[in-house]
Formats: C-alpha cells, structure tokens, sequence
C-alpha cells in the first residue's frame, strides 16, 4: 500500500467515526428532553415528579461533575428503593455520552 493509499484509508476512517457520532442536541432532545425539558430546566410534569436538575442553574451547574455525569449516562439512575429514574444510554458510545454532558453544559445561563 503505497503513502497516498495509506492517507486516503485513514481519511476515509476518520470521515466514517465523524458521521457515526450522534448529534448531542438531537440525541438530548429525542431520550432527554421528555423529563429535562429541551431547555434543560426540568420543568416538564415527568422532570418535576421525578425530581429532575435545573441545569440552566449555575450552581447545579456546579456541583455536576462529569464524570457522575457520564457514569449516570452510561449506567442509569435508581432511587434509593432500586427504582429505575433513568435509564442507561446503552445504545450510545462513550465518545456520544461525553458529547451529551458537554451538551448539558451549555444550558448553564
């Protein structure tokens, strides 16, 4: 395989990870957005019984780590009875979760 053929495959992978990746905004919007609300407020009727962050919040801004975050994400949420109160994100990569939480970010005003 000669250099150009090299550069062109890796490209071509490159391209190919690129395109697999979901979009955060839409991932958010079509799994989350349903208890966190599409602003991220948790103001919708599921998000207030379930008790959901405002993260539009600075201060829970805060306290979110990302790594909870991403562990939350990756491994869902049970209340302290075992109940599910989120589930996990299991047709995501890891690279997609970390996108979410990046995406979560942004709703910090």
């Amino acid at each position: 395989m000669n250099c150009k053929t090299k550069i062109l495959t890796l490209a071509g992978v490159v391209l190919v990870a690129v395109v697999a990746q979901a979009d955060p905004k839409e991932t958010f919007e079509k799994t989350c957005a349903k208890c966190h609300g599409t602003d991220g407020a948790g103001q919708t009727k599921m998000g207030q019984k379930l008790g959901c962050r405002d993260y539009t919040d600075a201060k829970v801004q805060a306290t979110l780590k990302d790594d909870e975050a991403f562990k939350a994400l990756k491994e869902g949420l049970t209340n302290a009875d075992g109940k599910a109160l989120m589930k996990p994100m299991a047709d995501l990569s890891d690279d997609d979760i970390k996108a979410l939480v990046a995406y979560v970010r942004t709703f910090k005003k």
